[in-house]
C-alpha cells in the first residue's frame, strides 16, 4: 500500500487511537496483577488487550508489533492456565513490552504514522522478544506458546459507528477558545433583550398616558363646542389608541418570552462550551500508577498508587499544567515520605506504602489531595535545617508553630537531604509546584504527622475559561481581581494609616500591611475623594502583603475570560479581558505582576499617599505638620499639643524617616530635632532647603541643645525658628507654627 494512500494514513490513525486505549488497558492490568497474582479478571483483560493489539497491527502491517503483542499474549494464557506465575520480575519485563508497542504505535507522538518515527530497532525488539520468552519458560518445561490465530479471527481496532453518541472527535483547543468566547458574547446579547423589553415596558406606560390625555381632552370640550365630525374624530382616535394598547401588550408578551428562551438558551450553549473544555482527572493522571510504581522499586521500596475521584471534570488545561506538580510531590512522597520495606515493617505498617491522589469539587474549587502514609516532616529537623541555613534567627524559629515551619519547604532551593540523588536533594521541587499553582490562579498548603504520612492540598479553580472575581472601581473604570488571589477585602478608617519611613502601612492582628493606591499601580485615572474609611484588597504571598486601595467595591462576578490580542505583548498588571452582563469590557488584573509593580514603586521611593483628598479639597482642609523626633515622648508631647489646636500632624522617627515622608506627601511645615540616628536634623534641613519642590516648607527646629553655636547652625542651614525643648510650657512653639503658617482651619 502507497505511503500517500489517505485510507492507510486513516487506519495508522486509528491504530494509535487503539494503541493509545489499549496500552493503558495493559498497564492497569499489570499493576493489579503485581498486588494480586490470581486476579482473573485482569489477566483476562490484558490478554483481550493484547490479542486486539496484535489483530490491529496486522491490519495496519505493523510485523514487529504483531510479534510483541503475540509473544505478550502467550505470557498472559500461560499465566491463565497456571503455567507460569507473574512475579515481579515478569510484570517488569511485560511492562517493557508494553512500552516498546507504544513506541511503536507512536503514542504520544501524533506528528507522525506509526513506527515512522519511534525509532525502535530490531536489536531491541529481539530482546525484548527473549525476555518474554524466557518469562513463558518459567512456567516449566512443558510450556509451549499458544498458536497463532487466524487473521480473520482477529477483531479489527474498534472503531466507533457513526450513530455513537460517545464517539470522539479531536477538536483544537483554539477552536474551543473561540467557541467559548462566542457563547460568551451570545450571552451579553441575551441579557440586552431583557433590557429592551424594558424600554418598550416605559413606552406602554408612555402610550397609557397619553390615553389618559386624550380622555382629559375629551371631557374638556363642553358639549356646545362639540360637532358630528369632531365625535367621530375623537372616536377614530380612541379606537387607534386602543388598538396600539393591544398590539404593544401583545408583542411585549411575546419578547418576554423570547427574552426567556434565548437566555436560557445561551445559557445552556455557554455550559456546554464549558463542558467541552473539562475531561475526567484520571485522563490526566493515568501515567502516575505506573511512575510510582517503577520509582519505588528503583528506591528499593514499595508503593502503589490510589486515585480517587478519577470521573471529577477539571479543565483541560490545568489538568495539562498539573502533570509536572504533580510528578514532583509523587516523587518526594516515594523518596521522602515512604520508607524502606523494614522500617515500615518495624513501625508496624504494610511493608507496601500507599499514596493517595484524590480529585473533588469543594465550594467551586476544585481540590487535588496528594497524601501519603509515610514518615511526614521531622519537624524539629526542618527546624534546625531552616536557623543552620540563616533563614531565621533561633529565638524566631523557636517560636514559629509547625505550619509556619513547614511553608519554609517550598522555598526555592530548599532540601532537607543531605545527600544528592537522582530523585532529590537539590532543593528542587515544591519552590516548582508553588509557581506553577499559583499561574493556575491556585493555592497549596501542606500539613504533616510524624510516623502516620504527609499531605499536600491544592486548591485550584475549576476552569481557566471562567473566573470568580471582585470587581472595584479604581479612577472611575472597573477592574476585575480574582478572587483565589485575595488574601481577604478590609475598610479601614483613615484614622488607622500609620507612616514609617515615608511609607504608609495599617496594623492588621499584629502585622504591618503597606498600603499603595490601585490607580497610581495601575496608571489610571486620580482616586474618587476618599470618605472616612478606605475599601482595601489584600493581595500577597510568602515574599510580602501589601493593601491595594481601590475607589470603592463593586461586588462579586464570574467573568469569562476573554484572552488580549498577542499583538499588544504582556499588557503591565493585566491577565485578560472579559465582558460584563452589559456588553461593556472589563480588564483582569494579573495579581503576581500588580505584586511586582508595587515592589517596584516602593523600591524607588515614590508611593503616592493613600486616603489624601484631591488638591482642591487639600486647600481647604486643616495644615499638615510633620513631626520629627527619635524620642517617643516628644513626638507624642508636640502631635498632641499641635493636634489639640486644629493641626493635621504625623510623625518622623528619624531624619531618613521624616525625609521620605516629606517626598510622599504634602507639608505646610516640619518641627524636627537635631541629635537622631541615621539622619540628624541640621542634614534634614539641609536637604529640605535644596531640594526644589520642599524648600518652601518651613522647619522649625526643636532642641535641648541650646548653645548660642547651636543656634547658628540650624538658622544658617535654613531653619525658621530655633527653639528650646522648655518652651513647650508656655505653648510658644503653638504660636511659632501659627506665625508661620497661620491657625488650623475647623
Amino acid at each position: 500500500m502507497s505511503a500517500h494512500d489517505l485510507s492507510q494514513h486513516s487506519m495508522l490513525d486509528l491504530f494509535r487511537l487503539e494503541a493509545e486505549s489499549q496500552v493503558q488497558v495493559l498497564t492497569s492490568g499489570l499493576l493489579a496483577l503485581e498486588r494480586d497474582h490470581a486476579a482473573g479478571d485482569q489477566l483476562e483483560a490484558c490478554m483481550r488487550a493484547a490479542h486486539s493489539l496484535k489483530g490491529a497491527a496486522r491490519i495496519v502491517d505493523l510485523p514487529v508489533a504483531v510479534r510483541v503483542a503475540h509473544a505478550m499474549e502467550d505470557c498472559f494464557v500461560a499465566a491463565q492456565e497456571g503455567r507460569v506465575v507473574l512475579g515481579r520480575d515478569g510484570i517488569d519485563v511485560l511492562l517493557g513490552a508494553t512500552d516498546l508497542i507504544g513506541r511503536i504505535a507512536g503514542v504520544g507522538d501524533h506528528g507522525h504514522a506509526p513506527g515512522a518515527a519511534a525509532s525502535v530497532t530490531e536489536d531491541e525488539v529481539d530482546a525484548c522478544l527473549a525476555r518474554l520468552a524466557r518469562v513463558l519458560e518459567g512456567g516449566g518445561e512443558g510450556a509451549r506458546p499458544s498458536a497463532d490465530p487466524p487473521l480473520q479471527a482477529t477483531p479489527p481496532p474498534a472503531v466507533a459507528a457513526p450513530d455513537n453518541p460517545e464517539r470522539v472527535l479531536r477538536v483544537t483547543a483554539e477552536h474551543l477558545n473561540r467557541l467559548l468566547g462566542l457563547t460568551a458574547e451570545s450571552l451579553v446579547d441575551a441579557r440586552w433583550i431583557a433590557s429592551f423589553s424594558k424600554s418598550l415596558g416605559r413606552l406602554k406606560r408612555m402610550h397609557n398616558e397619553c390615553a389618559d390625555l386624550l380622555d382629559g381632552l375629551d371631557q374638556a370640550i363642553p358639549p356646545e363646542a362639540r360637532n358630528e365630525h369632531s365625535q367621530a374624530a375623537f372616536s377614530r382616535v380612541r379606537r387607534a389608541v386602543l388598538e396600539c394598547h393591544h398590539f404593544l401588550s401583545e408583542r411585549l408578551v411575546d419578547l418576554e418570552m423570547f427574552d426567556s428562551r434565548t437566555l436560557s438558551l445561551s445559557h445552556r450553549m455557554h455550559d456546554e462550551a464549558v463542558a467541552c473544555r473539562m475531561r475526567p482527572f484520571a485522563d490526566g493522571v493515568q501515567q502516575f500508577p505506573r511512575v510510582v510504581r517503577d520509582l519505588a522499586h528503583s528506591l528499593g521500596k514499595q508503593a502503589r498508587l490510589e486515585i480517587v475521584g478519577g470521573s471529577t471534570q477539571v479543565d483541560r488545561d490545568i489538568l495539562t499544567t498539573l502533570d509536572a506538580p504533580l510528578g514532583h510531590l509523587l516523587r518526594n512522597a516515594i523518596d521522602h515520605g515512604i520508607e524502606s520495606p523494614h522500617a515500615r515493617r518495624a513501625g508496624g505498617k504494610p511493608v507496601e506504602g500507599t499514596i493517595r491522589l484524590e480529585a473533588r469539587h469543594s465550594a467551586g474549587r476544585l481540590q487535588v489531595i496528594v497524601e501519603d502514609d509515610g514518615a511526614g516532616v521531622d519537624v524539629q529537623k526542618l527546624r534546625a535545617t531552616v536557623i543552620a541555613r540563616n533563614l531565621i534567627t533561633r529565638e524566631a524559629a523557636e517560636r514559629l508553630s509547625e505550619a509556619e515551619l513547614l511553608e519554609f519547604l517550598f522555598l526555592p532551593g530548599f532540601s532537607t537531604k543531605g545527600a544528592v540523588t537522582d530523585v532529590s536533594g537539590r532543593g528542587v521541587g515544591l519552590d516548582v509546584v508553588r509557581d506553577m499553582v499559583k499561574r493556575l490562579r491556585g493555592t497549596v498548603r501542606v500539613s504533616s504527622q510524624v510516623g502516620q504520612g504527609t499531605r499536600f492540598l491544592l486548591q485550584l479553580p475549576v476552569t481557566l475559561s471562567v473566573v470568580r472575581t471582585l470587581l472595584a472601581d479604581v479612577g472611575g473604570e472597573p477592574y476585575a481581581f480574582p478572587l483565589g488571589s485575595i488574601l481577604r477585602t478590609l475598610r479601614i478608617p483613615r484614622e488607622a494609616i500609620e507612616l514609617l519611613e515615608g511609607r504608609q502601612h495599617f496594623d492588621f492582628d499584629g502585622q504591618r500591611i503597606g498600603l499603595l493606591s490601585a490607580s497610581q499601580v495601575l496608571g489610571v485615572g486620580d482616586p474618587a475623594p476618599m470618605g472616612d474609611t478606605l475599601a482595601v484588597i489584600e493581595l500577597g504571598d510568602h515574599t510580602g502583603i501589601y493593601g491595594v486601595v481601590v475607589d470603592r467595591f463593586l461586588g462579586e462576578r464570574e467573568l469569562v475570560v476573554q484572552p488580549l490580542d498577542s499583538q499588544l505583548g504582556k499588557v503591565k498588571d493585566i491577565a485578560a479581558g472579559a465582558l460584563m452582563e452589559d456588553g461593556s469590557p472589563v480588564l483582569i488584573v494579573d495579581p503576581e505582576d500588580l505584586l511586582r509593580s508595587m515592589d517596584r514603586l516602593v523600591s524607588a521611593g515614590r508611593p503616592d499617599r493613600v486616603g489624601s483628598s484631591t488638591r482642591a479639597e487639600h486647600e481647604r482642609a486643616r495644615k499638615r505638620v510633620l513631626i520629627v523626633d527619635d524620642s517617643l515622648t516628644v513626638r507624642e508631647l508636640e502631635r498632641k499639643l499641635l493636634g489639640n489646636h486644629g493641626y493635621d500632624v504625623e510623625v518622623a522617627v528619624d531624619g531618613m524617616d521624616g525625609w521620605n515622608a516629606l517626598r510622599a506627601g504634602d507639608f505646610d511645615l516640619v518641627v524636627t530635632d537635631i541629635d537622631m540616628p541615621r539622619m540628624d536634623g541640621i542634614e534634614l534641613v539641609s536637604m529640605i532647603t535644596r531640594d526644589p519642590d520642599l524648600k518652601s516648607v518651613p522647619v522649625v527646629v526643636v532642641s535641648y541643645k541650646d548653645r548660642e553655636e547651636d543656634r547658628r547652625r540650624g538658622l544658617e542651614a535654613g531653619a525658621a525658628y530655633y527653639l528650646t525643648k522648655g518652651s513647650f510650657h508656655d505653648e510658644t512653639l503653638v504660636q511659632v507654627v501659627v506665625d508661620l503658617i497661620g491657625e488650623a482651619e475647623s
